[in-house]
């Protein structure tokens, strides 16, 4: 790769990683909190002991619980579990939804793997959380106490938590995948870079980035995401000030 190059594919990828800093800043937290606040609907909509999310995660192969709620539901989190084991694995494996309301008496229950949670279900209610054909993750609900069982209606209500919980992680990993795509792109640019000058040239674009967080530009991000809960009005009154500042600013730059 030649210097110009080099210096080229650098300023590229500088502005790429500010553009994924910006939106990581807007959106900081976004995936948890709305998996959260599904788990926790979930569990005071069915009464249940306890609600939880797995998420497809490769190297190694697995999926790995990310948020739960419920008395009986925290000692989930952060367990990991093969994507073919247990009831979750089933229905991640052929994304079908499953309801059992005796899992102790089928075979396909892990139960080494609920007793590591703290918690041994008796029921369970599990659907496939699906991106675009894909299976990305699987929505569990256990023990209704209203009930020793789960209703097709539960399952449908289930249904509808699975597709907006698959809608936060899909925005969530474009994001996430962002630096394996620049990669992608730096190696095509330049065939004969090596595995270390990739690493010093991602290292290079990003470094610094964020050190200023009290930068007025990092300011104004900050500003914006907190815009999120002004009302029409407000927000419109927001625009026209931009519409002010902008005009302002286009005026200075052609008397420059």
């Amino acid at each position: 790769m030649s210097e110009s190059d080099l210096t080229a594919a650098l300023q590229a990828l500088r502005l790429a990683a500010r553009r994924s800093a910006v939106a990581r800043r807007l959106d900081a937290g976004a995936e948890q909190d709305l998996l959260q606040m599904i788990v926790e609907a979930t569990v005071a909509l069915f009464e249940a002991e306890a609600s939880s999310i797995a998420l497809f995660e490769r190297d190694p192969d697995r999926l790995e619980f990310r948020v739960a709620a419920g008395a009986q539901g925290q000692g989930a989190i952060g367990l990991s579990v093969p994507p073919s084991r247990g009831i979750v694995g089933f229905v991640f494996s052929t994304g079908q939804p499953l309801a059992l309301s005796d899992v102790l008496s089928d075979p396909r229950f892990d139960r080494a793997t609920a007793e590591r949670t703290g918690y041994v279900p008796r029921s369970i209610a599990a659907v496939p959380l699906i991106d675009r054909d894909q299976t990305v993750g699987v929505l569990q609900v256990l023990d209704k106490r209203t009930s020793p069982t789960f209703t097709l209606r539960d399952m449908e209500l289930m249904a509808v938590f699975a597709t907006q919980a698959a809608a936060a992680i899909r925005a969530a990993r474009v994001q996430r995948d962002s630096e394996r795509l620049l990669r992608a792109v730096m190696a095509r640019v330049g065939d004969d870079m090596d595995e270390a000058s990739l690493e010093d040239l991602v290292s290079a674009a990003a470094a610094e980035l964020d050190t200023d967080l009290d930068a007025p530009f990092w300011q104004l991000v900050d500003r914006v995401a907190q815009m999120r809960s002004l009302s029409d009005r407000e927000l419109g009154l927001v625009s026209d000030i931009l519409e002010v500042v902008a005009a302002h600013a286009g005026r200075g730059r052609r008397s420059a």
